[in-house]
């Protein structure tokens, strides 16, 4: 079992789940964390520290996100998502994408 980051996250990313996660299972991409799946120990430490409340475990996705944990293995695997370990400043666009939805659109791979 593993977590998976939703499209809540996609031009906010937040990093205060970065912080707590005991095996640096977080990938960076440009404007989206990932959880890599093979690294992931399943002990949600990360999900209430999400301020966007965009991580779930795998079987509480949400129906409308279920694409999402797909999306997370394959960029685990991408060379240009790489692992971050510390927190670091949301991005600038945070504050005003934070409650939008349907955001997939704008991930950048």
């Amino acid at each position: 079992m593993t977590h998976v980051v939703t499209e809540a996250c996609i031009q906010c990313k937040y990093t205060d789940c970065v912080d707590v996660c005991p095996v640096d299972c977080f990938k960076e991409g440009p404007n989206f964390l990932t959880i890599d799946p093979d690294e992931c120990i399943d002990c949600a430490v990360c999900i209430p520290e999400c301020p966007v409340n965009a991580i779930f475990a795998e079987e509480d996705v949400p129906k409308d996100q279920l694409h999402m944990t797909e999306i997370n293995a394959k960029l685990a695997q991408s060379p240009e998502y790489t692992t971050i370990t510390k927190r670091k400043d949301a991005l600038d666009t945070a504050e005003e994408y934070k409650d939008r939805t349907d955001k997939l659109p704008l991930l950048k791979y």
